[in-house]
C-alpha cells in the first residue's frame, strides 16, 4: 500500500515487478541510458512496489538495482532516483547521516526531518539509523550540535510526544503563561520552558496553548519565537510550531524557499519531493497554491531542467 492517502504517487494497477525489472535493465544496459523509462517506472510505483521490483531485478539480473542506478545516473536526477528506491525510514536515516557526516552539518535537514515526523516514524528512523550505521543517531546528533538546539533535537528523538487528543484547559492556560513568562515577559529567554511545552504536549493541546498565548501576549507564538531566539534554535522551534499547526503548509513553505530567488537548494527540494510523494503531496500542492498564488508545478518547472525536472514534475503529479 501507499504510505498515506494524500500522495501523488499511488499504487500502479496491473503491476508486474518482473516486467518492470526487465524494462529497467534494458534501459540501463549497453551505452547510454533510457532515462524516460526510469522516470516512467520509478515515479509511478509506490515504495512497496519499488521494493518488489528491486527483488525481481536482483533475481533476474544478479545485481542490485540501487547500484546500477547509482553507476548509470548522475547529479540531482540520480539523487531522486536513488531516494525513491528506499523505504521511508531508510531514506530519512540516509539523509540524516549525510547531513551529519562531512565538514559542516546541514542543520536544515535535521530540522526538516526531526520536527515533522510522528512518534512511530521517529522510532523507525532511530532503529534504522542504528542498523545502517552501527551508531546511535542521538550520539551522532550530539557529536555535531550543541547547546539548546542539541537539547531540542535530543528531546524530539525520544519520540515521546503525547499523542492523545485531549486538551487540559487549565494546563493550556498555564503552559501559555509559562512560555510568555519565559520569553516576552523578561530579559533573557528561558528556552527550557519552550522545549518542555513544545516537545512534550499533544497537538490539540498545543493549538489551544497557541490561542491562549495570543490572548496573553497579543502576538502569535511564531512572532515571539522570532523575536526571542535566533539561529538553529529559532528554526527548530518554528518548524515544530508550523508542523503542529499545518504540516503540508510547512513543507510548502520549505519548497517555496528552496526555489525562490537566485539558485535552488536542491537538497531540500529533493528531500521533500521524495519523502512526501506518497504521504501528503496533494495537500502540499494545495497549500502552496493557497499561500503563494502559483502552482508548485510551475515553480519546479521554472527552477529545474532536464531529467531532474521531468522526474520531479512526475512526483508533483499534474499541473493543478
Amino acid at each position: 500500500h501507499a504510505l498515506g492517502n494524500r500522495g501523488t504517487v499511488t499504487e500502479a494497477s496491473g503491476f508486474n515487478p518482473e516486467e518492470d525489472a526487465q524494462k529497467l535493465y534494458s534501459a540501463m544496459k549497453g551505452t547510454g541510458t533510457n532515462e524516460a523509462t526510469i522516470i516512467e517506472i520509478l515515479a509511478h510505483r509506490t515504495i512497496a512496489q519499488r521494493l518488489k521490483i528491486k527483488e525481481a531485478f536482483k533475481q533476474s539480473v544478479g545485481k542490485e538495482l540501487f547500484d546500477c542506478l547509482k553507476s548509470e545516473l548522475t547529479g540531482n536526477f540520480e539523487k531522486v532516483a536513488v531516494g525513491l528506491m528506499m523505504p521511508a525510514p531508510v531514506y530519512d536515516a540516509y539523509e540524516l547521516r549525510n547531513a551529519i557526516k562531512g565538514a559542516g552539518t546541514e542543520e536544515a535537514c535535521l530540522i526538516d526531518i526531526l520536527a515533522s515526523r510522528s512518534n512511530a516514524e521517529m522510532k523507525e528512523i532511530v532503529a534504522t539509523y542504528k542498523k545502517e550505521n552501527g551508531k546511535s543517531l542521538e550520539d551522532d546528533v550530539c557529536g555535531d550540535t550543541s547547546g539548546m538546539f542539541q537539547r531540542v533535537l535530543v528531546s524530539l528523538l525520544t519520540a515521546g510526544r503525547d499523542e492523545s487528543t485531549k486538551v487540559d484547559e487549565a494546563q493550556a492556560v498555564q503552559d501559555a503563561k509559562d512560555i510568555y513568562e519565559a520569553g516576552e515577559a523578561h530579559w533573557g529567554t528561558d528556552e527550557v520552558k519552550f522545549l518542555t511545552v513544545l516537545c512534550v504536549r499533544n497537538r490539540n493541546h498545543l493549538l489551544r496553548v497557541f490561542q491562549e498565548y495570543q490572548k496573553i501576549s497579543g502576538r502569535d507564538i511564531e512572532d515571539s519565537i522570532k523575536r526571542e531566539m535566533s539561529g538553529c534554535l529559532e528554526d527548530v522551534f518554528l518548524a515544530i510550531v508550523k508542523c503542529l499547526k499545518n504540516k503540508p503548509a510547512f513543507f510548502a513553505e520549505r519548497l517555496y524557499k528552496s526555489m525562490k530567488g537566485l539558485g535552488t537548494t536542491d537538497s531540500v527540494l529533493i528531500r521533500i519531493m521524495v519523502a512526501r510523494a506518497e504521504i501528503d503531496m496533494l495537500d502540499i500542492k494545495a497549500e502552496f497554491l493557497k499561500i503563494y498564488g502559483k502552482t508548485l508545478h510551475s515553480f519546479i518547472k521554472g527552477d529545474t531542467s532536464g531529467d531532474y525536472r521531468k522526474i520531479l514534475l512526475e512526483l508533483c503529479g499534474g499541473e493543478k
